[in-house]
């Protein structure tokens, strides 16, 4: 029997023999740099012939595991956990800088081989997190939101695991293992949702969400999410489940994206991207599968946070016309379906875009995004709210010239507040001062985008002289 396993983008074929499984590898080279890394001994491959092609093959007993990592299926057992925490343990003792997020996992002989793709490196503990929840993107530093996640699992062995891959274990940790169920408790399984009522998910959260520089975003996500999700109790009272979808339209560099990444952050509960990196494709019907595939795993993993960036890229208006917005009927269809079902399930979804007069009117309507929420250039006294607070967290002179630094800033994208003082803060260090002053700032201020394009030099020839 054939299997094909799909990963790092290219096919790799495991034949089911008598007794075992055999790995073909199409390309030897890798075999030479796990040799030359010392990760798996060159002299454990052998050659197959196969359609005419000649393979590199590895044997390895059915009862290991032998899979890709990435997509791989989660474990059954601690055992299943605590083999694979030992294999990226003992693989990154032989190299500090090799990415195993693309890498084949080869149980019985507790090693990760890297593939060396040119997809973007994560480090260990996301490898780790996003193995023991079957694909779910998450950091075993997260530790609240990957206990959440692995509901099957009393948290004291989720630390086991962690410790076992050589991985520092998160302060809170220790909170959640504190009381050893018994045995009867640990047969259970347990959903999400009751882990996250028993680790006090719906009471933990201390205080309210805090947006510094934007008081009525913070105000809108305290009231319309931030209650409903930690008080749920009264609202449901009311036949209020869960909070409605949100989209925040507004220029580029208004801070869309840090309000939203600061509110999941916030939460912590797993998050999932949809954007024209992670789901586009020129195949018909491939968008609007990897969309599909996006709110499945969100809805496996509830509670959970899905985040669309630039949704005007899937959610055009299908009535505008043209070539391209045929491509959009059916990514716009399968979000129709998909958003309803998802809140349902305690998904939230939030939105961004800057161009909103482009979305679809039937994605805009009440019963998919309630919220439809402008996000304008901050104003004066938002970015006042932003440096007060960044500014409290750094030894700073007592005379300096805030109108001056106002001026400058005001109605300008928060992130190039958040610029000038790190800079100020880079350049007062460099300078050997124990205090930010205004001298620091104004260099600062003259390193400003604006200020460097207009009086950047041009290099080149000119054809007149």
């Amino acid at each position: 029997k054939v299997r094909t396993l799909r990963f790092s983008g290219e096919d790799w074929q495991v034949f089911d023999t008598d007794g075992s499984d055999c790995l073909l590898l199409a390309k030897s080279e890798l075999v030479q740099k796990w040799n030359a890394a010392g990760l798996l001994d060159e002299s454990l491959f052998g050659e197959i012939a196969f359609g005419g092609v000649s393979f590199q093959s590895l044997l390895s007993h059915k009862r290991y595991a032998l899979s890709p990592v990435e997509g791989g299926k989660s474990p059954d057992s601690k055992v299943d956990a605590i083999a694979f925490s030992s294999a990226l343990k003992g693989s990154r003792e032989f190299s500090s800088d090799v990415a195993f997020h693309d890498a084949v996992y080869v149980e019985q002989y507790s090693r990760l081989l890297p593939t060396w793709t040119l997809t973007p490196q994560v480090n260990d503990e996301v490898v780790l997190g996003t193995w023991l929840t079957g694909g779910v993107v998450v950091s075993t530093d997260s530790f609240r939101r990957l206990r959440n996640l692995t509901g099957w699992m009393p948290a004291y062995d989720l630390i086991d695991i962690i410790t076992a891959a050589g991985l520092v274990v998160p302060a809170d940790a220790g909170l959640l293992a504190k009381r050893k169920p018994s045995p009867s408790q640990t047969e259970k399984k347990v959903t999400p949702a009751e882990v996250l009522i028993e680790s006090g998910g719906e009471k933990a959260k201390p205080g309210l969400f805090s947006l510094p520089g934007r008081p009525q975003i913070e105000e809108f996500f305290n009231e319309h999410v931030i209650d409903i999700i930690f008080n749920s109790e009264k609202y449901q009272a009311m036949g209020i489940e869960f909070p409605s979808a949100i989209v925040l339209h507004g220029p580029p560099g208004c801070g869309k994206t840090f309000a939203v990444e600061r509110l999941v952050d916030f939460i912590d509960w797993p998050s999932y991207s949809i954007d024209s990196n992670s789901v586009g494709s020129p195949f018909i019907h491939e968008t609007s599968k990897k969309i599909s595939e996006v709110f499945d795993k969100a809805i496996d993993g509830a509670p959970s946070v899905i985040v669309i960036d630039e949704m005007e890229s899937f959610l055009s208006d299908r009535q505008s016309g043209g070539t391209a917005s045929l491509h959009h009927v059916e990514e716009v269809a399968e979000f129709l379906r998909r958003i309803p079902e998802a809140i349902k399930s305690k998904v939230l979804i939030i939105a961004m875009t800057n161009l909103i007069d482009m979305i679809d009117p039937a994605i805009l309507r009440r019963g998919r995004f309630d919220h439809i929420v402008e996000v304008g250039m901050p104003s004066r006294i938002e970015v006042t709210s932003l440096l007060a607070s960044l500014l409290s967290e750094l030894p700073k002179a007592e005379d300096l010239n805030m109108d001056k630094i106002l001026d400058a800033l005001t109605g300008k994208a928060l992130s190039d507040s958040a610029f000038v003082v790190r800079e100020a803060a880079r350049l007062a260090a460099k300078a050997g001062k124990n205090k930010l002053d205004q001298v620091s700032i104004d260099n600062a201020l003259q390193r400003f985008p604006e200020a460097i394009e207009k009086t950047r030099r041009r290099i080149g020839f000119d054809l007149d002289s």
